[in-house]
Parts: structure tokens; C-alpha cells; sequence
């Protein structure tokens, strides 16, 4: 994803999974169809009412990223399928960034993602109540941090370690990782190595029993995973194709069909018609995740229920 505008444009712009586009501070790579992430780092204030939980439903669980630097994350409560039921089950903070001080990794949030942060009771908050969980995506930052490349399991402990704190002090439901915008190698960065990953999701899992850990499908990170143990995938609770517009299953030793998103929907640029196509095959194959991205303000609702009368029976009204 993108770091300011994740323009998940339909460019057909061929890009490999370890070489993301380059745009101003936390971008998405390309893909075969599209970019993957637009920008991330920054983001607006917002609303909202507190509201109740709402019913639960039947099929896939479904993914809403916000770029907070343009639109509000409460929007995502907004829509409800015809039952009552939550269109999206959980939303995702885009994004915050990994930049590098000189010695180590820090997690940094513009004043976007930050400004979403301190507004929890208008944007965080009135999701949650109504069963929405709410997580926050990291990513580089064009400073040689990332995910992928962390020298020591010491250096990668420490990471998760302000992560997990930034989780609890804004009373979040998790973290998503992404392996964009980091320019591995960018002042005296190392360059990616196999086991870093691996030693991030370990510990984020060990400092967040119980909270929501994915992946963004991209980036040596991705290579990483692929051949890593089963026991580090197992401790993912999704993982997601990155290209919009796409249909391609992520291939993690641990995780199964059911927390796996082999569609990529970007709200703003994916054709309708894509979108139901994306909705059908992730139906029929039976993946049990269907992640989208950039959530805009306004009424979204015919476009939102072209894929939610495929995956739920049901058409989604904005309120």
C-alpha cells in the first residue's frame, strides 16, 4: 500500500513482490494490474456516534484500509448490510511508518495517522462497540527500516516492543505489516535477510496474545515467509494479496484458505465489475478473507454491495 495516497491505480505498471514504487513517504508497490499500497502516513480528524454491536454474519471476513490521510476511519462503521450486520469487519489504520534514528528502528506516526490516534473516541472507539476491530498498518519510510531486515532477534524484540505499546496505549485490535518504502540499504541499513520477519511476527505474538497480527502479502518479507516454518506463519491471523484488482493467494506455510485474502480491491480504482469477479472466485474457492482498500468518505454503498451481495446474500446501505 501507499504511504500518502495509496494509489492502488490500475496502471499496468509489472513490479516485483521485493520492489516497491517510490512515492513520497509510505507508498504501495505495483502490480501486475495495479499498485499495491498508495501513501501512508498521514491522516484527518473525524466523528461518529457511539453505536451498538451489530449482528454477526455468515462468509468471508472482510477488510477495510483507510488512507487516514485523506479520509476518515470512521467511515467504515457507516456501512451495514441489510440485516444489520457490519459490511466490514475490520478496518485498518493506513499508515504508520518504521523510520531509522541513526542506530535503530522507531515507529513513527505523521500527524494524520497520529491525529486519528488521539481522536480513538470518534474514530476508533464507535467502531469497536459495534464488533469492527480496528488495526494499525506499518511500513517504511524510505529511510533503509523495514521489516525484513532487523540485524539481531534483540533489534526485532525491540520493535514490537513500541508497537505493542502503541497498541495498548490507543487501545487497538492489532497490527498489519507491510514490506513497502523502506529502501533497505539507505544510511548504512542492512539488506534484508530470512529471518527478521520471523523474529517480528514471534515477537508481536508474544508481547499480543490475543490481538490481530497480518500481512501484506509484498516485499522481502514476503520471499521471507514463503519458506519460513510453519510455526512462524501460524501466528498470523491473515494475510492478503497486495496487487488491486488481482486475484492471487498469498503462500504461507501455517495459514489456510480461511485466513487468506487471494482478492485485492482497491475501492477507488478497481472496476465494479472486477470487484464482483473478485467476490465470486473468493467465494467459490472458499477463502475466508476479502481485503479492500481505500475507503472513501461519502456513499460508497452501491459499489460496497456489488461484493457484498456476492459474499453475504446482502446489499450494504451507508449511514
Amino acid at each position: 500500500m501507499k504511504k500518502s495516497m495509496k494509489f492502488g491505480i490500475a496502471v499496468a505498471i509489472v513490479a516485483m513482490v521485493a520492489a516497491p514504487m517510490v512515492p513520497a513517504a509510505a507508498s504501495a508497490a505495483p502490480s501486475p494490474t495495479g499498485l499495491a499500497h498508495g501513501k501512508g502516513a498521514v491522516h484527518g480528524v473525524g466523528h461518529g456516534k457511539q453505536p451498538h454491536t451489530a449482528p454477526a454474519k455468515s462468509g468471508p471476513t472482510s477488510i477495510a484500509y483507510v488512507e487516514v490521510n485523506n479520509d476518515e476511519l470512521a467511515n467504515v462503521g457507516r456501512y451495514q448490510l441489510a440485516d444489520g450486520a457490519n459490511a466490514f469487519d475490520v478496518a485498518i489504520i493506513f499508515a504508520a511508518n518504521i523510520n531509522w534514528d541513526g542506530t535503530k528502528a522507531v515507529l513513527y506516526n505523521n500527524d494524520k495517522v497520529q491525529a486519528t490516534l488521539d481522536d480513538a473516541a470518534t474514530q476508533i472507539k464507535p467502531l469497536q462497540a459495534k464488533g469492527i476491530k480496528v488495526s494499525l498498518s506499518i511500513l517504511g519510510n524510505h529511510q533503509g527500516a523495514g521489516i525484513a531486515n532487523f540485524p539481531t532477534q534483540a533489534a526485532a524484540a525491540d520493535f514490537a516492543a513500541q508497537v505493542s505499546a502503541t497498541v495498548t496505549k490507543y487501545g487497538l485490535d492489532g497490527v498489519d505489516l507491510d514490506d513497502e518504502y523502506s529502501d533497505y540499504g539507505t544510511n548504512g541499513t542492512p539488506q534484508p535477510n530470512q529471518q527478521s520477519i520471523g523474529w517480528l511476527i514471534s515477537a508481536l505474538r508474544a508481547d499480543m496474545p490475543g490481538k490481530l497480527i497480518s500481512f501484506y502479502d509484498i516485499g522481502p518479507a514476503s520471499s521471507a515467509l514463503s519458506q519460513s516454518s510453519s510455526t512462524i506463519g501460524s501466528q498470523l491471523d491473515y494475510a492478503w494479496n497486495p496487487y488491486y484488482g488481482t486475484y492471487s493467494a498469498p503462500s504461507i506455510p501455517g495459514l489456510d484458505e480461511s485466513k487468506l485474502s487471494a482478492a485485492a480491491v482497491d475501492i477507488q480504482n478497481t472496476p465494479q465489475s472486477t470487484a464482483v469477479s473478485l467476490a465470486q472466485r473468493t467465494k467459490a474457492d472458499g477463502y475466508g478473507v476479502f481485503m479492500t482498500y481505500n475507503l472513501p468518505g461519502g456513499d460508497e454503498s452501491a459499489y460496497v454491495s456489488s461484493f457484498t451481495n456476492v459474499l453475504y446474500g446482502q446489499a450494504a446501505t451507508c449511514h
